[in-house]
């Protein structure tokens, strides 16, 4: 056996001999054509590489979907956002976050370099990517996406990749609802004795976030303009309604007097969108499912003046005044967990009413 190897290995190296002799003369011709394609090839390689760094994150995702569309491979991501791992880093190693508020998708990847766009590719969606941007911070790179509208992401890795999905939230849920909670950051609504209005609209929508939490109704998708004390404008509040596509917006407030003086006025009051023709009987479904659990007074249903929030929502919106402020004795109460309880009851079922029988 070692004998015959031996014998192939003589034989090969006998005529890989014969045709290096026979090339010899002829080395110094093609010794410059290989000079000079290998030469060609590094510029058009040097030139890609400098086209390729100054293309932005999403002409670089442009770049590498035409590249898979030219190499004639079938890219089938479905609405899907492809990122490639870099070598030795694991789908489990990434960190995956999304704030719908901000529509802000971010991705932490470890030991990602400056270049990581330019040496591992991204791919698959395009559409609804308002912005894409990347940076590497010391042992990791934050790759960062803004949405033009309100996705559900999820994700999911193989061995080379990590997958993020987007979903609309009428891909997830049969109706969705948008609950905000009234002024917040320096916006303090009216204060009475040491009392801002921001706060009790905030622990309202809480209580009111504890009760869809535990109805475990995974047909209703709840979205909430802050859960904590931050600033939001108008335009922001009615936007992420507009952004989820969502079937009732319901913004939490707490009322006063005209003058702002302490009174005996008190109750419960519901305002709606004067330009919309289903707003009033929207606004009383609100004004006796809230009443009636809170048992406060009814003070009617009103038609917005001065604000463009419920006008800049593209469906259905309701405010609930769930209380006066400017009433020593409601005051006390809005201050209680067990009536922000009742309260936040009152509007889950009037929820639920306006989204079984629509008007």
């Amino acid at each position: 056996m070692e004998e015959r190897i031996l014998k192939k290995t003589a034989v090969f190296i006998m005529v890989l001999s014969m045709i290096t002799c026979a090339a010899l003369p002829f080395f110094p011709k093609i010794e410059p054509k290989l000079k000079e394609w290998m030469t060609s090839g590094d510029k058009e390689q040097m030139q890609l590489e400098e086209i390729m760094q100054k293309l932005s994150e999403k002409e670089l995702l442009a770049y590498y979907n035409r590249q898979e569309k030219q190499a004639a491979k079938e890219l089938v991501l479905a609405g899907k956002l492809r990122l490639q791992l870099p070598f030795g880093v694991s789908g489990s190693d990434l960190e995956m976050s999304a704030d719908y508020v901000s529509r802000k998708i971010s991705v932490r990847i470890p030991y990602a370099g400056e270049d990581y766009l330019h040496e591992y590719s991204i791919t698959g969606k395009e559409d609804h990517l308002e912005r894409i941007t990347y940076e590497s911070q010391q042992k990791y790179g934050v790759l960062e996406v803004i949405t033009d509208q309100v996705f559900e992401i999820t994700s999911e890795f193989d061995e080379d990749y990590f997958y993020l999905d987007f979903l609309t939230p009428h891909e997830v849920y049969d109706k969705v609802v948008v609950i905000d909670a009234g002024h917040g950051g320096e916006d303090a609504g009216t204060v009475k004795q040491g009392i801002h209005e921001k706060d009790v609209d905030l622990d309202i929508l809480l209580k009111l976030k504890e009760i869809v939490d535990a109805s475990g109704d995974a047909s209703l998708g709840f979205y909430y303009t802050r859960t904590e004390d931050v600033a939001l404008s108008e335009a922001q509040r009615a936007e992420l309604a507009n952004k989820t596509g969502a079937d009732l917006f319901v913004s939490i407030h707490n009322n006063s007097t005209p003058s702002g003086r302490m009174s005996n006025i008190n109750g419960t009051q519901a305002m709606y969108d004067e330009t919309d023709e289903t707003g009033a009987g929207l606004a009383q479904i609100f004004l006796e499912e809230v009443t009636a659990l809170a048992g406060s007074s009814n003070k009617g249903i009103a038609a917005e003046r001065g604000t463009n929030l419920l006008q800049s929502c593209t469906m259905p919106a309701v405010i609930v005044e769930a209380g006066f402020m400017t009433n020593e004795a409601e005051l006390n109460l809005l201050c209680t967990e067990e009536y922000q309880i009742k309260v936040a009851q009152g509007i889950y079922q009037a929820i639920l009413r306006t989204l079984s029988n629509p008007l």
